[in-house]
């Protein structure tokens, strides 16, 4: 079974911190490139970070940049996207996706065939 299982959301208080894991299985996962978005409720998908097949490059959303950090761990298959001092817009449904080709900088030079089911980080005082 090929899948991606997000897993670490829950609830912050502004200024805090949350770690979000993303688990992969069924395929190589250190062959690809991968890929953090969210969703707020009423609004569209938002590219958040994106990391190369063997990490040595990084990518994030200006919303986000210095204050999130993508990385990866091949061995254990396994993406992360640390959090820190968050902020009540940070609020959303986050999922991470496996990028089958890139032809440029993400997201639009990416293309994404498979996401995880979320988890929901709700940042709230």
């Amino acid at each position: 079974q090929v899948q991606l299982v997000e897993s670490g959301g829950g609830l912050a208080q502004p200024g805090g911190s949350l770690r979000l894991s993303c688990a992969a299985s069924g395929f190589h996962f250190g062959n690809y490139a991968m890929s953090w978005a969210r969703q707020a409720p009423g609004k569209e998908r938002e590219f958040v970070a994106a990391i190369t097949w063997s990490g040595s490059v990084t990518y994030y959303a200006d919303a986000v940049k210095g204050r999130f950090t993508i990385s990866r761990d091949n061995a254990k298959n396994t993406l992360y996207l640390q959090l820190n001092s968050l902020k009540p817009e940070d609020t959303a449904l986050y999922y991470c996706a496996r990028s089958k080709g890139e032809v440029g900088p993400p997201p639009l030079g990416w293309k994404f065939d498979l996401w995880g089911q979320g988890t929901q980080v709700t940042v709230s005082s």
